[in-house]
């Protein structure tokens, strides 16, 4: 009766490995409310509130990224409206937008986005193809991306 090694029986087996999604692409929401900059703040408002969004991206009728508005872009434009006691008749998402936008390639994994989202603090980042807006990523998303992975395969 010898010693029977078990592990040259576990170098032969083949490991199985489940081909997971993992870029940002395959995450990312590609059906967006979007902003025209000429657009009247109250609209976005309105638009933020029904639709239950934190911001969106503002894009030209060549669906070019030009900018993004959030809720604190719209606050900052009422409290700046009250304290100056000024009506917000004339703004528009062109003078409330913030005009250099961060965005994401939706072929960056999954775990870089992250790793922006805790650099930059923002909440959402958009993604640009051939100078087009085709997605945004939010923080969600990776949350989502998360438990779909359920830690899994961490790698």
């Amino acid at each position: 009766m010898g010693i029977k090694s078990f592990l040259a029986s576990r170098k032969n087996q083949q490991k199985t490995t489940i081909e997971v999604p993992l870029k940002v692409s395959d995450y990312m929401s590609t059906k967006l409310i979007t902003f025209k900059s000429e657009d009247h703040i109250d609209k976005v408002i309105d638009s933020l509130i029904k639709y239950r969004i934190s911001g969106g991206p503002v894009v030209n009728d060549k669906h070019e990224l030009i900018g993004i508005i959030s809720e604190g872009d719209c606050i900052k434009q009422i409290s700046e409206s009250r304290y100056h006691n000024l009506p917000m008749t004339n703004n528009t998402v062109e003078s409330c937008m913030v005009k250099n936008v961060d965005t994401i390639d939706g072929n960056m994994n999954i775990f870089d986005a992250a790793q922006q989202f805790l650099e930059s603090k923002h909440r959402r980042f958009p993604i640009v193809e051939n100078g087009k807006l085709v997605g945004q990523i939010s923080q969600k998303d990776i949350l989502k991306a998360a438990l779909a992975m359920k830690g899994d395969t961490w790698k």
